[in-house]
């Protein structure tokens, strides 16, 4: 895969009965994240933290020129907000609402999302189950499929001052 990899967000993609999504690590649990939402992926940039900010909000970064919010999911996800290595990327998806920048330790490579998306178990309490529409078994463990739409939500929880994402 290359440093940065531009992908056409097309919004027909997603709707499709089958579609293709990019696998990317969370600490030690795999997601998938549909094609369709991506924008593109490139290499973790500079973040800048801001105070007063839930840590999922791990903060903004000049991305081509323009501020983007960049969320850091691991914590709401079960795994340890730990420092990130070369092999971190930075996922740029976008929605009718908004852009933003989903931090990942690494991406791992594609996989296709067919209508049988299995039901993903309720054990993860939290804000973080409802980040997962379900899970795609595969024969090296199953992925979580994460739904983009209430990751860009989250920013409803944001202080009313802070919510430009």
């Amino acid at each position: 895969m290359t440093e940065d990899v531009r992908v056409a967000a097309d919004g027909a993609a997603a709707e499709a009965a089958e579609s293709d999504a990019i696998v990317v690590r969370l600490g030690a649990g795999r997601f998938a994240v549909d094609l369709g939402s991506v924008a593109e992926v490139g290499k973790a940039p500079h973040v800048t933290r801001m105070p007063g900010v839930p840590g999922w909000l791990a903060g903004v970064a000049n991305w081509r020129g323009r501020i983007l919010p960049v969320l850091d999911l691991r914590g709401l996800l079960g795994g340890e907000q730990v420092e990130l290595t070369a092999r971190a990327r930075l996922v740029v998806v976008a929605t009718d609402v908004a852009t933003v920048g989903l931090v990942v330790d690494a991406v791992d490579g594609t996989t296709t999302i067919a209508e049988q998306v299995a039901e993903f178990p309720a054990a993860m309490p939290g804000p973080g189950a409802e980040l997962i529409v379900g899970q795609l078994p595969r024969a090296d463990g199953p992925i979580a499929v994460l739904d983009v739409a209430a990751i860009i939500r989250l920013r409803d929880a944001l202080p009313r001052g802070r919510r430009s994402a």
